[in-house]
């Protein structure tokens, strides 16, 4: 099976203080170990990058080339494939977000 990465679960999993930390690595290992795959998209990599530096979020934020080097060994992963959003996606993304009115939260 094939599991999609979100941001929040990379953050999860990366950011040594963040609650759920264990529990996302654990998951990760285990779904590993089922010989279970991983999708990861561009923005997912962007977004993580940006939450993890963040001051204001974490008293001990990653420094932008940790952040880089942790989303790269990811990015690297045998066991991650690589997604990129087409167009049918776009349009499909803007058609849920007007058509459910759904905002930045």
């Amino acid at each position: 099976m094939t599991h999609g990465l979100d941001t929040s679960f990379l953050v999860a999993t990366e950011v040594t203080g963040h609650a759920d930390h264990v529990a996302t690595r654990k998951l990760a290992a285990s779904l590993r170990n089922q010989g279970d795959r991983f999708a990861l998209a561009t923005q997912a990599l962007a977004e993580f990058a940006h939450i993890v530096t963040d001051p204001k979020r974490f008293t001990a934020p990653l420094t932008m080339p940790q952040a880089l080097e942790r989303g790269r060994v990811w990015w690297d992963a045998s066991d991650v494939e690589r997604v990129w959003p087409d167009e049918p996606a776009i349009a499909w993304f803007l058609s849920a977000m007007t058509r459910h009115q759904l905002s930045r939260k």
